[in-house]
């Protein structure tokens, strides 16, 4: 099973889907004229309330929009983005930027880097999108996300059409979010917490799957309320302590930093032009190719910040706002915070530290959890291998709870009835436990498997909408001259 799940997962992450994520992030960023950069810092202060809301247009031209949904039941914008955040801001941040560097080298980092840049297009647009065609469920619950935009705004086939080619690529995304709930926001992280138990506390994984079952069954079964008011606290809280310490690897190995940023600039585009020395036995044991950094470095980058997925709008349009486009520059943040600065800080202090390319006891290249905490213990002793433990249970845990949601919603979809979400979320309480048992390369390549299938048809819809003359690009682009000059 596992060798079938890694060829499947080489398969879906070949060059055709590298294209369709860059290529969609350069298109949207030429579209909207690098408004995504040029506007960050306006994003940045709607974060913090320092922009007004606009009063945008009305949504009844949205067919699926319910009358009884009128209540206008949602989360505020901060919390909103507080679990958008949480469910990007987890094991990504820290495992994931690990494997990234040692199985497609250094340069993985770079290429990271720069999918993040395009990913703040990708993530305005379909956040923007996601929040403008969100609907009500029976229980008058604001819902949204690219289940709702494929189904309402994909263009038909013909004006008596039902929906088709949109409700087909819906019911495909929903279907695969379901999944990729199972295995990006549940099983990698349920896996790195059990790992980070076992190697710095000597607890067996089976127990902390256990504790984490429990714990994540009383969080989610409170739903959207419950689960915005432990990440509006633990999001800020955990960001905050874990960049402070990954500052300190980094000045405790100030002198090998420069050494460490040409590899990463170098291996971007030659890895065979370094070989051994600083990275160790990597550039000896590892298959280095520009390709594979590549590779490595976007799909991790997708999977740290979501960009492309489409998963963050649906705890976008969650929001109880009209102004759709200052939601998705709110969101668009997430990339900017989780990628750009969480992401790299990680990737420097791990080159730094000069351990990529070292090897543990039985002779394997240390990687994942093991090559986390063997950084921050070089710096730290003891207790670095216990601060970067509590920091992967809290970021992963965050995610556990966030994802909980956005593939709840998406099983709603599915099976167009709000009583069914209880067995969901007693289902994804149960599968961390599984998570935590399996081995870390069967989640992490199960978890790019979801995260390929899943973003094809949201980029599709992305693209075709951005399309049109007077579609989404067009509305940001007005938005911005209208209100912010230019």
């Amino acid at each position: 099973m596992a060798d079938w799940i890694a060829k499947l997962d080489e398969l879906i992450w070949g060059p055709w889907l590298l294209v369709l994520m860059l290529g969609t992030g350069i298109w949207l960023m030429l579209r909207l004229e690098f408004l995504p950069v040029r506007r960050l810092k306006f994003a940045l202060r709607c974060v913090f309330g320092q922009e007004p809301e606009r009063k945008q247009r009305s949504y009844n031209s949205l067919k699926d929009v319910s009358s009884k949904g009128a209540s206008g039941r949602g989360v505020s914008p901060f919390a909103s983005l507080t679990t958008e955040l949480a469910a990007t801001i987890g094991t990504g941040n820290i495992v994931g930027v690990a494997t990234a560097m040692v199985l497609g080298g250094p340069g993985a980092l770079f290429w990271m880097m720069a999918a993040s840049v395009l990913g703040l297009a990708t993530k305005l647009v379909e956040s923007t999108l996601a929040v403008k065609y969100h609907s009500y469920n029976e229980c008058g619950e604001r819902v949204g996300g690219p289940m709702y935009i494929l189904r309402t705004a994909f263009p038909r086939l013909s004006s008596n059409s039902k929906g088709y080619p949109g409700r087909f690529l819906a019911f495909l995304y929903a279907l695969f979010a379901v999944a990729a709930s199972l295995g990006m926001g549940n099983m990698t992280q349920s896996n790195s917490i059990a790992e980070a138990c076992r190697v710095t506390f000597d607890v067996p994984v089976a127990l902390s799957g256990l504790v984490v079952t429990i714990a994540t069954i009383l969080v989610v079964l409170g739903g959207i309320g419950s689960i915005a008011k432990v990440t509006q606290v633990l999001v800020p809280v955990m960001g905050i302590f874990y960049l402070v310490g990954t500052t300190g690897v980094i000045l405790a190995n100030l002198e090998r930093l420069p050494v460490g940023i040409g590899a990463i600039l170098v291996m971007a585009f030659a890895p065979e032009a370094v070989t051994g020395g600083f990275l160790g036995n990597l550039t000896a044991t590892a298959s280095l190719s520009v390709g594979q950094a590549m590779r490595m470095g976007v799909s991790r980058g997708v999977f740290s910040n979501e960009a492309g997925l489409g998963a963050a709008g649906i705890s976008a349009a969650a929001t109880d706002t009209e102004d759709y486009v200052r939601q998705g520059y709110i969101s668009m943040t997430g990339v900017f915070l989780d990628t750009m600065i969480i992401c790299l800080v990680t990737g420097l202090a791990f080159i730094s530290s000069g351990l990529i390319g070292s090897t543990g006891a039985d002779g394997s290249l240390l990687n994942g959890t093991e090559l986390t905490i063997a950084v921050f213990e070089g710096t730290y002793g003891i207790w670095g291998a216990r601060f970067v433990s509590v920091s992967i249970i809290l970021f992963a845990f965050a995610t556990i709870v966030a994802w909980a949601y956005q593939g709840e919603k998406a099983f709603e979809y599915l099976m167009g009835r709000t009583k069914y979400n209880i067995w969901y979320r007693f289902g994804y309480a149960l599968i961390v436990f599984v998570g935590a048992v399996c081995s870390l390369e069967m989640v992490w390549n199960f978890s790019d498997v979801c995260n390929g299938l899943m973003a094809v048809p949201n980029l599709i819809g992305v693209l075709i909408l951005s399309m049109k003359p007077n579609g989404i690009c067009q509305e940001i682009i007005d938005y911005d001259k209208q209100y912010r000059g230019g």
